[in-house]
């Protein structure tokens, strides 16, 4: 769950950030997917790190 929310959340403000400096849609979609992709990859790090310190 935290992985997706977190590709979710990243794509989010890739967008808005994005739209935020006037940029084209392949700019805001670019920018949705980078987010995206990079706090995905967060929240997998983080679910395996509490899954470590769980178990």
């Amino acid at each position: 769950m935290i992985v997706i929310a977190g590709a979710l959340l990243g794509a989010a403000l890739g967008g808005f950030n994005a739209r935020r400096r006037n940029g084209s849609a392949a700019d805001i979609a670019q920018y949705a997917a980078a987010y995206g992709i990079l706090f995905a990859l967060i929240g997998l790090l983080a679910t395996i790190a509490i899954e470590k310190v769980l178990l």
